[in-house]
């Protein structure tokens, strides 16, 4: 199994294609819209999802879960959503924390001067 997979991830995947939810490589690329918006994803982009991964805008890799069942490998929407989800949360930027006005960060400083009074400072 490769370092990039983590260990539970073959069982988990496995499981759910056991259930039915399982997809071939083409059936999972027909979830998608093309990248052009005419068609569906190739299944040979689901293949490199699988065996490549893709890149998040940090630097980690994100792979398609997927086992090898016989001469094909089957996929699950499990795993689909899985792996759209670990790319979706790295694309998104942390939020950045609320801008205080002049006032409240004046009311803020009171607030501190007061409580270190009251700590003795």
């Amino acid at each position: 199994m490769s370092a990039d997979i983590p260990e539970d991830a073959i069982p988990q995947v496995l499981a759910e294609i056991q259930v039915g939810d399982g997809l071939t490589l083409s059936a999972a690329g027909r979830l998608f819209p093309a990248h052009r918006g005419v068609g569906t994803v190739n299944p040979s982009t689901t293949f490199r999802w699988v065996k490549k991964g893709s890149r998040t805008p940090d630097g980690r890799l994100v792979k398609l879960e997927a086992c090898r069942v016989g001469s094909r490998w089957l996929t699950s929407r499990g795993a689909i959503a899985r792996f759209v989800a670990a790319l979706t949360d790295a694309a998104n930027p942390l939020p950045l924390p609320p801008i205080r006005t002049p006032a409240a960060r004046t009311k803020a400083a009171e607030q501190a001067e007061a409580k270190l009074r009251e700590m003795g400072a």
